[in-house]
């Protein structure tokens, strides 16, 4: 519990997560929608997918991620509460 509240404490965190929660994304999606280094996005997607938030899967040469299963399940009083209040990031 201690490393999601870590992972979650970072606002470049947060605003992937809340792209997250629209539909899965490939890194380079993510970098460029939020305006991050690869090297910057990747190591954020680390953290998020250690603490076991995010799951990622292989596509030819692309990574994609999206919201763990066993996380909104696991965790779902959270899932819902980072659901609503994510949109209303002002970013």
């Amino acid at each position: 519990m201690i490393d999601i509240f870590k992972a979650l404490s970072e606002e470049s965190r947060l605003r992937i997560v809340a792209l997250l929660i629209e539909r899965e994304m490939c890194v380079c999606e993510i970098e460029v929608c939020l305006k991050m280094t690869q090297s910057n996005a990747s190591r954020h997607l680390s953290v998020l997918k250690k603490c076991g938030i995010l799951e990622s899967y292989k596509s030819a040469q692309w990574t994609n991620f999206r919201i763990n299963e066993s996380f909104k399940k696991d965790h779902s009083e959270l899932w819902k509460y980072l659901q609503v209040k994510l949109k209303e990031l002002p970013t």
